[in-house]
């Protein structure tokens, strides 16, 4: 069976395994030969240092041999204890297991033979005493470099119930046996040039390393392959689109300049025409425009959509933003409505809360051709929904879509520009891991005349100082949000939390204010009409729920309570606080908290010392990890085997300029030494869903 052995070999067959320990490690999602080699350790232990036991003292980590003189089982009220004593000539070291009866009998066979130990020194009323100890026989002739579990730098592996270390240990050690199957993929040249090991040393070396050097070059080598694979699909992406046939777009600059002058009667901040300019030269090429706009709260995201849209219009084709709530959707009818007025540019809505009559009509007017612009949510990828001549597809806050619905939406045109939009700065590790097929532009500047938004934290103590100022800033004209903590993830107790702290504050706090209330359980109609009476000004506070996160824009709301903050992710506080500040009035985000972790105060105090959504995310990503902040359902975030996107962002900068740079020589990976490599690219796209629009 050994001969024909391949990665794919199922796992019952490795030596040490059957049938059922197999059902044990797939628990851990090991099935196949090839998992077992990937199983990698989650730390190690170095066990090579050998201790006299007259020599040892409590609390050591001692590595002790010796002769096994004594083996018992004793019972303590409800225990087992095994217990065995070791001589090294030194002393003798009292061995403990608890509830493992079955080691007499192991331990009774190996009587006076040589035992090596690992475990912590404690001391007992009657001595030394090393408890469950690692251990490991050593017949006479045998080499001790041999051992497993002790005398050398031991890997410890994530485990299931069903299997200790010392058995994993062995399992892998014949599974690493056969490590010369797995394929060398990457080009010698890269590797030479990067100083990379060749795969087989490197899975060697990260299983049982020759030395603490070894396991760091090891681990690259590995993580680099992952990531070198990702990016070599993702430029191979970006190739077939560029190769699509699309929409090019006749862009006289100076005329749609202008007509943007006539819509907006302020200038725009550099970082804004910069990344218009990059958008209109997108969409005069020939193949579709693929790209991601990021921008801070407040940057003007907006005008920038605005001047695609301009463009799209222009030529004589319709445009589409799709977001993914209600209230996003309405927000951005409400201001495209309002912006394109003057030119005579019909925008339509299209969101579930219509009528029958209204939606027909809706659908109607932009199927003829008559809506240049459709507005929506997931209402406009429904069956029904068709578009005269579809020319530009807006994707906002992109990460709350998955991958099917954004591809629906663009193919509701003929291969339509793309242009994907967040609010919600992106590290750029994510970035290129995430949207690496996608070119990116980022307004890195607010609009002149906004002042940052003061962010203090408060503990629950200060919580009326706290509502005395809410009143001042009432009394002066301005208006006010209050968030409702996420209790779990029951959307039931947070509406139950909104509600009760809505009662409270009109009722003991405010009595002589309007207070309202919005909830995502509400009726569309109500939240609009709640929406619409804070826009006006007839509600001085707005009670809420995370629902307000992204796309409300009430300008004259000058301040945001955030109650038990330090249940939000940094992410989210940073959106919730863009909420404000969006005028020239001074803005203020109050941060409700007693944080009882570190990552909680570490939290509140990056709030506080900073108003850079792209800091923020950066350090968000250090905190919760990527798939905390994006999930792994909606955006396609990769779930890597070795590769942790924050610890390991440099090596996927080299792996992407390096699988970019041997794409240029070999876009299809055709040549034959670029077989195995190509295969390999196509399983990793398999196993995992990249996020991509197209």
């Amino acid at each position: 069976m050994a001969a024909r052995y391949t990665l794919e070999t199922e796992v019952q067959y490795v030596k040490g395994v059957g049938t059922k320990l197999a059902q044990v490690l797939s628990k851990l999602n090991i099935y196949t030969l090839g998992d077992l080699l990937f199983h990698l350790p989650r730390r190690y232990e170095d066990r090579r240092q050998f201790r006299k036991i007259a020599h040892a003292r409590p609390g050591d980590a001692v590595t002790v041999s010796g002769r096994l003189v004594t083996v018992d089982n004793v019972k303590v009220r409800n225990l087992t204890l095994t217990k065995a004593y070791l001589d090294d000539g030194s002393g003798v070291l009292e061995l403990v297991w608890y509830n493992q009866p079955y080691m007499k009998d192991t331990l009774t066979k190996l009587r006076n033979s040589q035992i090596v130990a690992y475990g912590i020194i404690k001391e007992s009323p009657y001595g030394l005493q090393m408890e469950t100890p690692e251990w490991e026989d050593l017949p006479d002739g045998a080499d001790p470099d041999s051992l497993l579990s002790v005398n050398r730098i031991v890997p410890i592996y994530p485990l299931t119930e069903g299997i200790r270390q010392k058995r994993m240990r062995q399992i892998i050690w014949n599974a690493v046996q056969y490590a010369h199957l797995a394929p060398e993929i990457l080009p010698r040249s890269v590797r030479e040039r990067l100083g990379l090991m060749p795969i087989q040393h490197a899975l060697q070396q990260i299983h049982f390393p020759d030395s603490e050097q070894t396991i760091d070059p090891a681990r690259q080598r590995l993580v680099f392959e992952e990531f070198f694979l990702m990016q070599l699909g993702v430029g191979m992406q970006r190739q077939r689109t560029r190769q699509e046939r699309g929409i090019a777009m006749r862009i006289d600059a100076d005329r749609l300049n202008e007509m943007l002058h006539r819509l907006v009667p302020f200038e725009l901040t550099n970082a804004q025409k910069r990344v218009i300019r990059e958008i209109w030269n997108d969409m005069a090429l020939p193949h579709p425009m693929n790209r991601l706009l990021q921008g801070d709260v407040g940057s003007g995201k907006t005008i920038v959509a605005a001047a695609a849209i301009l463009a799209a219009v222009d030529n004589q084709y319709q445009a589409a933003i799709m977001a993914p709530t209600e209230i996003l959707a309405e927000q951005h009818y409400i201001n495209l409505h309002r912006l394109f007025q003057p030119l005579g540019i019909s925008v339509e809505l299209l969101v579930g809360r219509l009528s029958n009559k209204q939606r027909q009509q809706a659908r109607e007017r932009i199927a003829t051709g008559r809506g240049l612009v459709a507005v929506g949510t997931h209402a406009l990828i429904q069956e029904g929904v068709s578009f005269a001549r579809l020319g530009l597809a807006i994707i906002d806050e992109q990460h709350r879509f998955g991958v099917l619905q954004r591809a629906a939406l663009r193919d509701k045109g003929v291969m339509p520009h793309v242009l994907v939009m967040t609010a919600t700065p992106i590290p750029r590790t994510l970035t290129l891991t995430l949207y690496g097929e996608l070119d990116v532009s980022i307004i890195d500047e607010l609009p002149p005349g906004r002042k940052p938004v003061r962010t203090h934290w408060k503990t629950p103590e200060e919580r009326l100082k706290v509502y005395a100022g809410v009143r001042k800033l009432i009394e002066e004209g301005r208006q006010a949000y209050v968030i409702c903590p996420l209790i779990d993830e029951s959307d039931k107790l947070q509406v139950r939390a909104a509600e009760q702290m809505a009662e409270h504050l009109q009722k003991d706090v405010f009595p002589d204010l309007r207070v309202g209330l919005l909830h995502g359980r509400m009726k569309p109609a109500e939240k609009e009409a709640v929406m619409d009476a804070f826009r006006a000004g007839e509600l001085d506070i707005l009670v809420s729920t995370t629902v307000i996160e992204v796309g409300v824009d009430v300008p004259n709301a000058a301040a945001i309570v955030i109650e038990d903050a330090d249940r939000f992710g940094l992410a989210q506080l940073h959106q919730l606080r863009g909420r404000v500040g969006r005028s020239e009035h001074q803005s203020y985000c109050v941060l409700i908290a007693n944080p009882k972790s570190d990552d909680g105060q570490r939290r509140m105090e990056i709030m506080t010392r900073t108003n850079n959504g792209f800091l923020i995310a950066e350090e968000d990503l250090r905190i919760r990890g990527p798939g905390e902040i994006y999930g792994t359902r909606q955006s396609g975030m990769p779930s890597f085997r070795v590769a942790d996107l924050v610890k390991d962002m440099r090596l996927l900068e080299v792996a992407r300029q390096e699988a970019f740079h041997l794409l240029e020589s070999d876009p299809d990976l055709s040549r034959p030494e670029h077989a195995a490599l190509r295969e390999a690219v196509e399983r990793f796209r398999h196993r995992f869903a990249i996020a991509t629009v197209s």
